[in-house]
């Protein structure tokens, strides 16, 4: 590591034997074992968060292709869930599916394409609002449907 030789440890023993001397030498010592210690598990304890990073990273590059994979296995199944999930249409399709989609479409502009209150005054635009629930009230009940478009009969004596 610091590539000391032999020769080089006896001089610094002897400078050391004289400067500090051999009484308080041991002391010394253990002081110096101390410190290295504290350093060495210093550097190990950082190289263990190193690995321990590198560690979550590779899990969490596994996690994404686990997803990933998972993702395209499912695919197919979802796919066929919403299909399953679509309304059946009586009679098997035909002209009066097409014909159901067509009212469908029809009663969604109409939902979407409100009338415009914005230059009425709040209690015409209520007004306005429960007109509109009257009328599609009556056209989502088709045993009303004919009797809210046509005026009731009076009975003539």
């Amino acid at each position: 590591m610091f590539d000391i030789g032999w020769s080089e440890l006896l001089a610094l023993a002897a400078i050391a034997i004289i400067f500090v001397g051999p009484k308080d030498l041991p002391r010394m010592m253990r002081t110096i074992g101390q410190y290295v210690a504290k350093a060495r598990a210093m550097a190990r304890e950082f190289q263990t968060s190193f690995e321990d990073l590198a560690r979550e990273t590779e899990l969490e590059e596994l996690r994404k292709e686990v997803t990933g994979l998972r993702n395209q296995a499912v695919a197919p199944l979802r796919s066929l869930q919403q299909e399953m999930n679509k309304p059946l249409a009586i009679g098997g399709g035909g002209a009066g599916a097409a014909a159901a989609a067509a009212s469908a479409a029809r009663a969604e502009e109409e939902k979407r394409a409100a009338l415009d209150t914005s230059g009425l005054s709040p209690e015409m635009a209520e007004a306005v609002r429960e007109a509109e629930a009257v009328e599609a009230y009556g056209a989502s009940d088709p045993a009303n449907a004919g009797e809210a478009a046509a005026p009731p009969k009076r009975d003539e004596v």
